[in-house]
């Protein structure tokens, strides 16, 4: 029997892998895509119908993902059209479609990909500059100031650097892979992985501190509810940072499945920032009055007795603040109530009324 005829590409095994990654990547996109139009709706609606109790940040907070789907909206059709030009228009370019995507960077398409991925990832860095601003006490601690102060210049290099590197990867003869580009796209990705790395490490120290705080004065039922180790990984965009790490080693070491990192690092960077924005927008975020009682959970007095409490109450408000102020409930709740489920000392679950918090 004969060997089976080679109908693939004149093209070295590196170029062919390459151009796979591309296609993977590309699909990639468009899966997050999909993901992030359904999260965005979802925000959209809890965001319109909040517009007038919650004023200005609902719709502050509207605009901002109107404006981050528009720009993931172009990502993706340039995307698009970038594989359509390459593997179709243009597939017996001399040395192939990888050759004639790195010949011609300065093309409008290209050109607007490197700005709209650039355009993203700012945003999504100053969101989470923001909500780690807010978690640290906003406005009303100095210590806030301090924490992002650095975060804040790394926020503004890695805006230098990003933009020198799509000016740079844009320029005709060069592209995405070229020595000086790479270097101003490794520089970028590395001060902005960065930046998300010090701003996830510092919200996930404030969140574990209030956590074991709050641990100790409830039970661990409605401890692990209010501050779950899923609302951390969602409040500091960890999402993004392991994949962007990823993405990070393998672009710096030139390995072509980079490709199909940087899709997943994107599209989880946007999802990411909907999450949390999710969250603000269904009141469940945690804002500067979350921690505005963190020194009066010194000693929980439970009393089932009375319907009246002495002292300072601790609603679920403390804990989990909406944006608008209507207190959340906890589960099991009744109106009018601030309640808890503990558990007696026969293995029966008890719910009980009224809890006091005492200095």
């Amino acid at each position: 029997m004969g060997s089976t005829p080679y109908y693939g590409p004149d093209e070295s095994a590196y170029d062919i892998f390459l151009e796979r990654t591309f296609l993977a990547g590309d699909f990639v996109t468009g899966l997050g895509y999909g993901i992030q139009v359904m999260l965005y709706t979802s925000c959209a609606i809890f965001l319109w119908n909040a517009r007038l109790s919650r004023g200005r940040q609902s719709v502050f907070l509207l605009g901002y993902i109107t404006l981050l789907l528009c720009t993931e909206t172009i990502f993706c059709a340039v995307q698009a059209r970038t594989v359509q030009v390459i593997y179709i228009d243009n597939r017996n370019y001399p040395g192939g479609p990888w050759a004639y995507f790195l010949a011609t960077q300065y093309l409008a398409i290209n050109v607007i990909f490197f700005a709209t991925l650039f355009v993203l990832t700012f945003l999504a860095d100053l969101l989470v500059l923001w909500r780690c601003w807010v978690i640290w006490g906003g406005s009303t601690t100095a210590i806030s100031y301090g924490v992002i102060a650095f975060p804040s210049l790394m926020v503004l290099a890695s805006f230098v650097m990003g933009t020198l590197w799509t000016l740079q990867s844009s320029q005709p003869g060069l592209s995405l892979y070229s020595a000086l580009p790479m270097a101003y796209g490794t520089s970028y990705y590395v001060i902005s992985l960065s930046v998300n790395i010090i701003l996830t490490i510092l919200i996930t120290i404030r969140l574990l501190l209030y956590r074991r705080r709050l641990l100790e004065s409830l039970p661990s039922a409605h401890g692990s509810h209010y501050v779950s180790l899923a609302t951390i990984f969602v409040e500091s965009a960890a999402l993004y940072s392991i994949f962007a790490l990823i993405f990070i080693v393998t672009y710096a070491i030139n390995n072509p499945i980079n490709q199909i990192f940087l899709s997943v690092a994107s599209s989880a960077q946007q999802i990411a920032s909907y999450l949390i924005i999710y969250r603000l927008a269904e009141g469940r975020a945690w804002n500067q009055g979350t921690f505005a009682n963190e020194e009066k959970l010194q000693t929980l007095r439970f009393n089932c007795t009375s319907t009246t409490s002495q002292g300072t109450g601790l609603t679920t408000s403390n804990l989990e603040t909406p944006v608008d102020g209507v207190p959340l409930g906890m589960p099991f709740s009744r109106p009018g109530k601030v309640s808890s489920v503990v558990t007696s000392p026969s293995g029966k679950e008890e719910e009980l009324y009224q809890v006091s918090v005492y200095p």
